[in-house]
């Protein structure tokens, strides 16, 4: 009977030992599953994308100025609501994957009649320039947000991020991420066609 009792004792003894060898194992265990939420969440187009979560969806457009690049003009909110019908504003940076990577989407929408306004967000102009010709920009007119406030104005929190602005100059749509052909069609495309 002494031995069963001396056994349970060393036993007791062994457990903290062994939970704490484990311990990192069943960090690792959970932080791993939780990755793989946080992933699949975030290949959810309404977890990538809150459509209509922008503050500036239905109001006005914020007043801004910027500057252009090099030899080209900026251009401001009063130059976005001149146009008189509806344009896409695009925050991009030559530093953005995702913005390299949504570039023949938006070239096909400007092919296709929608003017593209594009704000390089706290980027140098000479690497805002190298970045557009290496993707044959789609942009008519290019502004430099060097120090963030048009992007503070429009609540930007990650790039790529886009805006549709009617012809009234009131923001229509808000798209948050690489913008994609079938978000496109699904989301954009009903409003152009309803003359947003």
């Amino acid at each position: 009977m002494t031995g069963l009792v001396d056994n349970r004792a060393g036993l007791m003894r062994l457990l903290p030992r062994r939970a704490l060898l484990l311990a990192p194992t069943g960090v690792a265990v959970l932080g791993g599953v939780g990755l793989l939420v946080l992933r699949q969440r975030f290949q959810d187009q309404q977890w990538q994308n809150p459509v209509g979560s922008s503050s500036l969806v239905g109001r006005k457009l914020p007043a801004f100025a910027l500057s252009g690049l090099p030899a080209q003009p900026g251009f401001g909110s009063s130059d976005v609501t001149a146009v008189g019908r509806p344009l896409l504003i695009n925050f991009f940076a030559s530093w953005c994957v995702p913005c390299q990577l949504e570039m023949p989407v938006l070239r096909s929408l400007a092919q296709n009649g929608l003017p593209i306004w594009g704000i390089a967000y706290r980027d140098h102009p000479d690497d805002a320039a190298g970045f557009l010709r290496r993707v044959d920009s789609p942009y008519q007119r290019v502004g430099l947000d060097e120090s963030g406030a048009a992007s503070s104005a429009f609540d930007v929190f990650g790039l790529p991020e886009s805006f549709l602005v009617d012809r009234h100059g009131v923001v229509r749509w808000y798209w948050a991420g690489e913008l994609k052909a079938d978000v496109v069609r699904r989301d954009l495309d009903p409003l152009l066609r309803a003359g947003s």
